[in-house]
């Protein structure tokens, strides 16, 4: 054996149960043999060695959950780095979006005032009836039918239709956390919401089966428009509409003004509560102007009443009156009959909601025959002293035409064409204007044209018409006969009141104002621009025409005797013509009129009246119309205190013998 090799060691194995002996059977060890141990529990089977259970690598599931958790950190990451770094700005507007909150601070709508500083439409507190729907959910309120218990109690309050309550506090949007339930209520309304919803938090905090169904009921400062004298002036102030903007009359002309400029209030908010101490910005709002206009309220009063007791007794569809200073071309007085309340617009009725006097086109009739003399005048083509020889009849063109009255043969002046209202002497002083027809038609058409006829009379009323005034060169051979007499063309009353004022302030027209002046935020008052003037014939032809629309009051033959006025020098002129019926188009009935002003002779105030489709009694102009003139010129004149001058008329003559 070598050193190197170790030598083998032999482990013994496990011993063997001595066998039989070869040859023989088993028996007992030999002798001097150790007896062999008995194993324990001998006697019972020997139980089988157990298996080995060998698991699998725990690695793949490992690597698995680290490969998850890794993707789930790199989106955390990736997020964070989003909302942190390159979303911060966007979010950080979110987040003081949300947690600040815009109040709209509305502006107080300017006032409307007479000449006279006297109230005709103001601004009153008022609140709009706000909700938070998400208040009356079952998660907030604890029960399922929240909406219907607060509209069953809002409803006759609000005087609003209790589904439409309830579909309001019960929106589609289940996000939505604002509801306008009512604009405009007075301080006694939201005073009586605000009490009952004390008195349900009260017996809450006592009776816990009791809910506050009211707690998310709120309320907007906010203004409400009000006219304290009702349907007074009403077509020209007009009205406001529900969104707080101009509807109609001087309220949707001088909206802007009248507006004024909303202010914004900005604070922080926790739980729909302000916090005190994170400070808040506000911009004050602007209050609108407030206008002050050129009508007497009195006057206007006197011409409302007059106008609309006519109207009633005539059983007309319409009137109107409109007096006007003619100096200045300040209207002191536009009255409309039938009118409406601004106060209560759902009971208005629809077609009365302008204002007529500027927006009814008509033919006005003989009121126009002092445009007709006036051309005839100033073009020498006759004087108030010609004769002129009415026949019964007068054929021209396609026509025969006739006076309002069966008459024998007439032998009047110019002066007396005027006073009797004849039409066929007006077209026979009308047919001097020019060689021929068409060059007289011209001639007159320029005249109509300067009186401004057939253009807007400049008060930029809404609404407001120009009338109707074809070319000269278009009328047809009816028109070149009926329009010197005031058929075939059309105006509005403000036209013709301001005809009646040109002549009045010595042939100079100026142009109609209804606006003074307005006074702003800080007090200043700022007067409105001056009206335009422009000479529409000379001083020597208004006061002759002046004179001759004497004798349509003043003489016994004259046809406005009903229009005299005590101790006052009046001049006028009456108008009965062919109505075209608005629905139909044809002529349907009469417009009944008078026009004039007074002291005639040293003029201050113009009156003009005119009624649509007379049905009862008469509808002559003169016998309807005049007795309003007088009516409310009277009154005019008292309330102005205007003097009567003293100086005796002209009597002009109005007849010649032949």
């Amino acid at each position: 054996m070598s050193d190197r090799e170790a030598p083998r060691r032999r482990v013994p194995g496990p011993a063997k149960p001595p066998g039989p002996r070869k040859g023989g059977s088993a028996g007992r060890p030999g002798p001097g043999a150790r007896p062999a141990r008995r194993p324990s529990g001998a006697g019972r089977p020997r139980p089988s060695a157990p298996r080995t259970i060998r698991l699998g690598s725990p690695r793949p599931r490992l690597r698995m959950v680290s490969l998850a958790l890794t993707l789930v950190l790199i989106a955390f990451v990736v997020r964070l780095l989003q909302v942190q770094a390159v979303d911060a700005s966007a979010y950080a507007a979110k987040a003081e979006q949300n947690r600040y909150v815009v109040h709209t601070l509305a502006a107080e709508r300017g006032g409307i005032t007479d000449r006279n500083g006297v109230a005709l439409a103001i601004s009153q507190d008022a609140y709009d009836i706000t909700a938070d729907p998400t208040m009356f959910n079952r998660k907030q309120l604890k029960i399922g039918d929240g909406p219907e218990q607060a509209a069953a109690l809002l409803a006759p309050i609000l005087g609003q239709d209790q589904a439409d309550l309830v579909r309001k506090l019960r929106p589609a949007n289940k996000n939505l956390r604002y509801v306008k339930l009512a604009s405009r209520q007075t301080p006694e309304v939201w005073n009586q919401i605000k009490d009952l919803r004390s008195a349900l938090t009260e017996k809450a905090a006592t009776d816990h089966s009791t809910v506050n169904v009211l707690a998310g009921v709120f309320a907007d400062p906010s203004s409400k428009r009000v006219y304290p004298n009702g349907d007074l002036a009403a077509g020209i102030l007009g009205w406001v509409n529900a969104d707080g903007k101009g509807g109609g009359g001087i309220e949707q002309q001088l909206n802007k003004q009248l507006t004024g400029k909303d202010g914004k209030v900005r604070y922080a908010q926790s739980g729909g509560r302000q916090i005190p101490t994170a400070g808040s910005t506000e911009t004050p709002a602007v209050p609108g102007a407030d206008v002050e206009l050129t009508i007497d309220r009195d006057i206007q009063w006197a011409a409302q009443n007059a106008i609309t007791d006519q109207v009633k007794k005539s059983g007309a569809d319409r009137g109107y009156v409109i007096v006007q200073d003619t100096r200045t071309g300040e209207i002191l007085a536009m009255a409309n009959s039938p009118g409406f309340d601004p106060n209560d617009l759902a009971k208005a009725d629809g077609a009365a909601m302008g204002n007529a006097a500027v927006q009814d086109a008509y033919e006005p009739g003989s009121t126009a025959k002092i445009m007709s003399m006036a051309a005839v005048l100033q073009e020498n083509a006759a004087t108030p002293l010609t004769h002129v020889v009415v026949p019964n009849r007068l054929h021209r063109g396609d026509r025969l035409f006739s006076d309002d009255v069966d008459h024998a043969t007439w032998y009047l002046t110019l002066n007396g064409v005027l006073a009797k209202s004849s039409n066929i002497g007006t077209i026979l002083a009308t047919g001097q204007l020019g060689r021929t027809q068409p060059q007289a038609n011209k001639v007159l058409y320029s005249y109509l044209r300067r009186f401004g006829i057939g253009s807007p009379t400049g008060l930029g009323f809404p609404g407001e018409t120009s009338g109707i005034l074809a070319p000269a060169g278009k009328w047809s051979t009816s028109q070149q006969y009926t329009i010197p007499f005031g058929q075939g063309f059309s105006l509005s009353a403000m036209q013709a009141a301001s005809v009646y004022s040109t002549i009045a302030n010595g042939g100079v027209r100026v142009q109609p104002t209804l606006v003074r002046g307005e006074k702003g935020a800080d007090g200043r008052f700022a007067p409105a621009p001056k009206p335009k003037k422009n000479r529409v014939i000379s001083e020597k032809t208004a006061k002759t025409l002046a004179r001759m629309l004497e004798s349509v009051v003043g003489d016994e033959q004259g046809t406005g005797i009903k229009a005299r006025i005590p101790g006052y020098r009046v001049a006028g002129k009456t108008g009965t013509a062919n109505r075209v019926d608005p629905a139909t188009g044809k002529y349907h009935g009469y417009t009944s009129s008078f026009a004039g002003f007074a002291p005639a002779d040293k003029p201050r105030i113009t009156v003009y009246c005119a009624i649509q489709n007379a049905t009862k009694g008469s509808y002559f102009g003169g016998q309807i119309c005049g007795p309003i003139y007088k009516q409310v010129m009277e009154f005019a004149l008292k309330t102005l205190q205007v003097p009567p001058t003293g100086a005796k008329p002209a009597n002009l003559p109005v007849d010649f013998k032949p």
